[in-house]
């Protein structure tokens, strides 16, 4: 039996809720009226400065938040640029969003970024779409896209894409030429004298990956080199899965001198592969990558690479936004950035000591 004592004190305590702070509240403590309130919110420019102040420091001092979608609703702006990205722990998304903060910083808006957590977790073209639907005009008066594998949107409000999955997309992109840099990574590997090349790929459900795919098959036809389909892993730009990809790669009897890697977070899972094979990089086993990672310089030894310019990516996007939103048209619809070798001390000839 519970103790009386108990069920007394338990009788007597009472549930206190806070009740939410609303417009009216300001408005009475500010001692204003509820559409000044709802003016100074907007930044509606026919409110005196004495009046806004007055306000802003009542907003601040009841720790009033409107709602983001009850202000778009009202004012047709929320100030807010919505950010969809696979995965933002992935080093790649990080440097998006560097890129990205670098311009909104210097702007009046601020950003909210939306992502699933997991760039293969219900990675649907559907889910794309989804996202951009829920955001766009909404709570945010544009949305950048990130990877998206979706190449139609259904929205009215601004759109921009990063690294697009169509070659010729229906919105302004931002995207690297993939298989110029691929080619060239395939150039500079057999050039040193590399015969047998390994590729992992990236996901290719996504044009980048496609187009990096064809660029390694092109450096082997340009040396003349044909196609061993043994060679090619079929990776989705994680380290992890190009961990069991390089092991597979690196266990075959005539294992391949060098392996060209879709993505830098692929040629790290190629790293780890040779160190549990006992094999040194580069004298066993060259590698190159592509992104170039602020991660890949650190590696031991730093990782050879194509730059695909990853935070100007996220820049030139959130330029491109806030010019869409000024009601203007961006100078180029499509923005393709050059990709660059960039060498250093991952490769050598094969053989060499």
């Amino acid at each position: 039996m519970i103790p009386e004592i108990f069920l007394h004190k338990k009788s007597m305590r009472k549930k206190r809720v806070r009740k939410p702070i609303t417009i009216l509240d300001v408005a009475k403590a500010a001692g204003v009226s509820v559409s000044t309130v709802s003016r100074v919110l907007n930044d509606k420019d026919d409110v005196s400065l004495e009046t806004y102040e007055k306000v802003q420091k009542v907003i601040e001092d009841l720790g009033f938040t409107s709602s983001l979608a009850a202000r778009g609703m009202r004012s047709h702006r929320t100030r807010i640029i919505g950010l969809v990205m696979p995965d933002v722990s992935s080093l790649y998304c990080v440097e998006i969003m560097q890129g990205v903060n670098r311009v909104i910083m210097n702007s009046e808006y601020d950003l909210l970024v939306y992502t699933n957590g997991d760039i293969n977790k219900y990675s649907t073209a559907n889910h794309d779409s989804r996202f951009v639907m829920l955001l766009n005009g909404s709570i945010a008066d544009g949305v950048i896209v990130v990877t998206p594998k979706a190449t139609d949107f259904h929205t009215t409000a601004p759109l921009v894409i990063i690294d697009p999955n169509h070659e010729e997309p229906d919105y302004p992109a931002i995207l690297s030429t993939n298989r110029e840099g691929a080619q060239a990574a395939m150039a500079y590997l057999t050039g040193l004298g590399h015969r047998r090349i390994g590729h992992i790929t990236g996901r290719l459900d996504l044009w980048s990956a496609c187009q990096r795919l064809q660029g390694y098959k092109d450096g082997l036809a340009a040396a003349g080199i044909p196609v061993d389909d043994r060679l090619i892993q079929f990776g989705d730009y994680t380290t992890e899965t190009a961990l069991k990809c390089a092991r597979t790669l690196l266990a075959m009897e005539d294992r391949p001198t060098a392996i060209f890697a879709a993505n830098d977070m692929s040629a790290f899972g190629v790293y780890q592969a040779a160190e549990e094979a006992g094999l040194c990089v580069p004298q066993d086993v060259s590698i190159i990558g592509f992104d170039n990672l602020q991660a890949a310089a650190y590696q031991n030894p730093p990782l050879t690479t194509i730059n695909q310019s990853i935070s100007e990516m996220g820049a030139i996007a959130t330029e491109t936004i806030l010019t869409l939103l000024k009601g203007e048209t961006p100078e180029e619809k499509l923005k393709i950035l050059p990709t660059q070798l960039i060498v250093r001390d991952s490769c050598q000839p094969p053989g060499a000591r």
